[in-house]
């Protein structure tokens, strides 16, 4: 039986279609080792994992929100582990309520955590998440994405907001930040609970796996590409484990300023948190397969008549990504643009991200 020949990538055929952390898709397997793989594979299946008890956010507690943490699980049985925040004056009132998710490769100890909390100080239940198979949340292996059921993630958050006591469950919104803002949308086009939703500096996900940034990917590439993914499957099949990309986020010199900007986030103190893919942690390799055959933002139309705000910067690499879904939705639609920003300044820098738009967008459409 004749080895599979397995077709080289060129570098530059690897940065056209790199996600956005400049390794996402090196795909040689040559020099891949798994990440941390002897503890990677000792959890059950669908269970959390161990769950922190202290205050481990890379943003300051406030004094004006009740915080706990909270488990559910989504339609798969995967169980996803969130922190609820509650606002403190909320006495016996049923509120409205926020599922918070994002950034892709990031965990809710860092921005989706931030803007939770800070929705609640002004009025909200908020429920930021994990996602399947990444941080606290279970799923095995670890740091692996699916288009499916990450969406899914959202969905299950909704089912936990609708459950609790201080929800008005007729008037839940959605937050997704980055990656998840394009998730957000799939999720609200297919779930009709959902009143209103704010993708914030957004990324298609699935059209950047696909097509590179850009849109610059040829077919020749794409096709090489899934080649060396399809292959790395048996490598994987064999060794009974998935191999690992390279730890996101290094910089080795040379790199565009988008992607020193995502290493001044997840690498330093400012947002580096030990649980999140992008902080020197890793995707699986063959993460982007389902990504590059699923377009997300097919049905985004089906959000009418229940609105979007597209908040995003306007020198963020990843723009384009919003003004594409903004052309593409029904009204009623907005895309606030925030002069001099760049993406990674929606994630955390609080006096960029405008959170009064945000506010009164959501006290808007989520009115008793």
């Amino acid at each position: 039986m004749s080895t599979p020949v397995k077709p080289e990538l060129s570098p530059d055929q690897r940065s056209s279609l790199d996600f956005g952390r400049r390794d996402l898709l090196k795909l040689t397997g040559a020099g891949v080792a798994a990440f941390g793989a002897a503890s990677l594979f000792n959890t059950a299946t669908a269970e959390a994992q161990t769950m922190s008890n202290e205050w481990d956010k890379i943003f300051p507690k406030s004094e004006k929100v009740d915080h706990e943490k909270v488990t559910f699980k989504n339609r798969y049985g995967i169980t996803l582990v969130g922190d609820l925040y509650l606002p403190k004056d909320r006495a016996n009132k049923r509120l409205p309520a926020l599922a918070v998710g994002g950034p892709f490769g990031a965990v809710k100890e860092q921005s989706s955590g931030l803007y939770a909390q800070t929705m609640a100080e002004r009025g909200f239940v908020t429920l930021a998440f994990d996602p399947s198979y990444t941080g606290e949340s279970g799923g095995e292996p670890r740091n692996v994405a699916s288009p499916d059921i990450n969406t899914e993630d959202f969905m299950a958050a909704v089912d936990s907001l609708g459950l609790h006591g201080s929800v008005d469950r007729e008037r839940i919104g959605v937050i997704g930040i980055c990656g998840w803002g394009g998730m957000a949308l799939n999720a609200v086009a297919a779930d009709k609970r959902v009143k209103a939703v704010v993708a914030s500096t957004m990324y298609d996900v699935t059209r950047l796996m696909s097509k590179g940034y850009n849109d610059s990917v040829t077919l020749e590439q794409r096709t090489q590409t899934l080649e060396q993914l399809s292959h790395q499957r048996w490598e994987d099949a064999a060794n009974g484990t998935p191999a690992y990309q390279p730890p996101y986020n290094e910089l080795k010199g040379g790199e565009a300023q988008f992607l020193v900007d995502y290493h001044d986030y997840y690498r330093t103190p400012r947002g580096y948190h030990k649980r999140a893919v992008n902080s020197g942690n890793a995707w699986t390799i063959t993460t982007p397969l389902s990504f590059m055959n699923m377009p997300i933002l097919s049905y985004i139309k089906e959000i009418s008549p229940r609105p979007i705000l597209f908040v995003h910067g306007e020198k963020a690499h990843s723009l384009y990504f919003a003004q594409t879904a903004y052309a593409n939705a029904a009204e009623p639609k907005e895309l606030m643009i925030i002069p001099g920003a760049v993406h990674t300044d929606l994630y955390d820098k609080v006096n960029v991200i405008p959170f009064d738009k945000i506010q009164s967008f959501f006290e808007q459409h989520l009115s008793a």
